[in-house]
């Protein structure tokens, strides 16, 4: 050889090694460290349960959930082993053989055709690679199958690869695709149908059932017949299941359940967890939801708010139609029809603060329960009478309900003396009618009439607003809010006169809260809606501990208790006697009937409701909570409480009961 020639060949042969050293280091630089497989994690769904351990719904990106291999059907193993990869307990990652094939299969067909995968490989291609089909991409795939055939066991990794693969429709590993392919728990599978499962991963898309009935059927076939060659399968097993239909179409999956609930748990949740956690950790969240109450409070609020849109429909074009016949233009009434009336219903458990029910409207996302923030007319009241009642006051106290006024003099709204019936309040607001430094204020009852003098009790019971001026005026406005806050509203309270008329805005669940203190004695626990959350390893991350806070003595939210039960006996919520048991409760209607308000408790259970337009139209003049939200609000209660005995509030120490003349007060001889 000579000098010329084995330089050339040295070269060559440099070139060679380089490029392949090249090509080399091409292949290894992007496979992973059998650390990073022992550190991977699959997105997992999170599941949320009720109290009773009933799932609400689950949280997640993809369909997916893990099981060990003990639980799952050997069917389904042995199904996916004849189709897939039939020599996958002898081989050690790749297969020779079938690498061989396939590269036939591809050299004939003039592309890239078949893979020649083993399960291993694809299992590897599933965790680690993308799905793109290159020569390179092969070499790291088979390397990553030796190094997962090195660590782990033929039955881990035959497990993982049936937790991760996808199965179409959004299904990711076998137990999710058993719930969405046949609405069944992944143990209980048939032959056919684990047979059905396990052609689909070679083309998900084109295999499944609900899209090409007639090539699922195909595919079944030819992966039962694989089973009869294998030995894993008699014949006349084959043709049993050959005889069951493929399903076509997917079953109906109700919308998830209580919406407004998970949502607000998501809100409280994803902040403290972060999104990945929340949404791909596997988390189960142990909430205080009980669905059979949130099934049941869900069909009677919607049966009720759905017949009175029809109701209010019928009136507009009933107006509509007279406006156009008088030829009123612009009629008295909105061209468009009204929306539909939105509603909130809560329920909490008295002594827990337990959010028991939850819906926070119809047919959107924003929760009036927790977001919306209204007016809550006189259902703000008993704050008043705590206050009072706190004060020194008791149930036989006289307040006066009688015409008065006030005027506002740019620093403080002042009584104007002397004004005591309708003339004399006339001729002495006359005064400030065109001036721009005093304004006016006429508080009215709802029925623009005046008892006189009432006990507190009956002007609780009959929901009089100018009593309640009265009380705050005597305690002062500073003193109601405290109570309030105390009792459990978080909002912003301005220290106003008619802060008992609802003049400052809450929201439905801190209603039931606060009322639920006057319930539980006198002790204020917030409400809470997550009891535990635990991760996909059942670790306990975080479990809720009560706090409990003495917001006012036990007689005084005894002796609140006691006057709202009034309210029922043959006051303003006198409908929600139909319960037949101790109920204390609340009715409030704000001006102009824009807002409809119910919040009552037993000793067990207490539930404010509130009803109306997202907009603040108004419900109709002949309206009113007593008449409108009532009953709906017991009809429900009715059915929670079904199976609850019946109980009285539990009377507290130095409470002393007498005989009194309900007009005056005196004791009765």
């Amino acid at each position: 050889m000579t000098r010329g020639r084995f330089y050339l060949v040295v070269v060559m042969l440099a070139a060679v090694i380089a490029g392949a050293a090249s090509f080399g280091r091409r292949v290894m630089m992007d496979i992973p460290s059998f650390e990073a497989l022992e550190r991977y994690q699959p997105p997992l769904s999170t599941r949320v349960f009720d109290v009773n351990g009933e799932i609400i719904t689950e949280l997640s990106i993809e369909k997916r959930a893990l099981l060990s291999l003990s639980e799952m059907p050997v069917d389904l193993q042995n199904a996916v082993l004849a189709i897939e990869d039939s020599r996958f307990f002898t081989h050690w990652g790749i297969s020779p053989r079938g690498i061989v094939r396939a590269a036939l299969a591809n050299l004939l067909a003039g592309r890239k055709r078949q893979g020649g995968s083993t399960l291993t490989q694809q299992l590897a291609k599933i965790i680690f690679l993308t799905p793109e089909r290159s020569y390179v991409r092969k070499i790291r795939e088979a390397v990553l199958a030796i190094q997962m055939e090195n660590h782990l066991s033929k039955e881990e990794i035959l497990q993982l690869y049936l937790n991760q693969v996808y199965f179409g429709e959004g299904a990711y590993g076998a137990q999710a695709a058993a719930a969405i392919y046949f609405g069944k728990d992944l143990k209980q599978l048939t032959l056919g149908e684990c047979a059905l499962l396990a052609g689909l991963p070679k083309s998900p898309n084109n295999y499944s059932p609900f899209r090409a009935a007639k090539l699922a059927e195909l595919r079944r076939r030819l992966v039962l017949g694989r089973m009869v060659e294998e030995g894993f399968i008699t014949k006349e097993d084959e043709k049993k299941a050959l005889a069951v239909p493929v399903p076509t179409t997917r079953l109906a999956v109700s919308g998830m359940q209580a919406p407004y609930f998970v949502e607000y748990v998501r809100r409280q949740l994803e902040p403290k967890y972060g999104y990945n956690t929340l949404w791909r950790g596997g988390l189960a969240i142990h909430t205080t939801l009980d669905l059979k109450m949130q099934r049941v409070a869900e069909e009677e609020m919607e049966k009720a708010l759905a017949a009175f849109d029809v109701s209010a429909r019928k009136e507009w074009e009933q107006q509509l139609k007279e406006d156009q016949d008088a030829g009123i233009d612009p009629p008295s009434v909105s061209t468009s029809p009204p929306s539909d009336i939105q509603g909130v219903f809560v329920a909490l458990d008295v002594k827990s603060g337990a959010v028991k029910v939850m819906i926070g409207g119809r047919g959107d996302q924003f929760n009036r329960a927790t977001q919306a923030q209204r007016q809550p007319g006189s259902t703000f009241k008993p704050f008043v009478w705590a206050a009072a009642l706190n004060s020194g006051m008791t149930a036989t106290t006289l307040v006066e309900d009688t015409p008065l006024a006030y005027y506002y003099d740019g620093r403080d709204w002042r009584l104007l003396e002397g004004a005591t019936d309708q003339y004399a309040i006339n001729l002495a607001t006359s005064v400030f009618k065109d001036s721009t430094d005093f304004k006016v204020w006429v508080p009215n009852n709802f029925d623009n009439k005046f008892n006189g003098v009432m006990t507190l009790r009956s002007a609780l019971a009959m929901s009089r607003n100018v009593a309640s001026v009265r009380l705050i005026e005597h305690v002062g406005p500073p003193k109601v809010v405290e109570m309030a806050h105390k009792a459990g509203i978080q909002s912003r309270l301005a220290p106003v006169l008619s802060l008992g008329l609802g003049s400052s805005v809450v929201s439905p669940l801190e209603m039931a809260n606060a009322f639920m203190t006057f319930a539980n004695s006198g002790i204020h626990v917030k409400s809470f809606s997550v009891s535990h959350v635990e991760d996909s390893h059942g670790k306990i991350l975080n479990r809720h501990v009560p706090k409990e806070e003495e917001a006012m003595s036990p007689q005084t939210a005894y002796l609140v208790t006691s006057l709202l039960k009034a309210v029922v006996e043959g006051g303003t919520g006198v409908r929600a006697r139909e319960l037949k048991r101790p109920l204390a409760a609340k009715t409030g209607t704000t001006n102009e009937n824009k807002d409809l308000w119910f919040v009552g408790y037993t000793p067990d259970l207490v539930a404010a409701a509130w009803m109306g337009y997202d907009d603040a139209t108004t419900l109709g003049r002949k309206l009113s909570s007593g008449s409108t939200l009532v009953p709906w609000w017991t009809a429900i209660m009715k059915r929670l409480l079904a199976d609850v005995p019946a109980r009285d509030f539990a009377v507290p120490e130095d409470v002393v009961f007498s005989k009194v003349d309900s007009e005056t007060g005196f004791l009765s001889l």
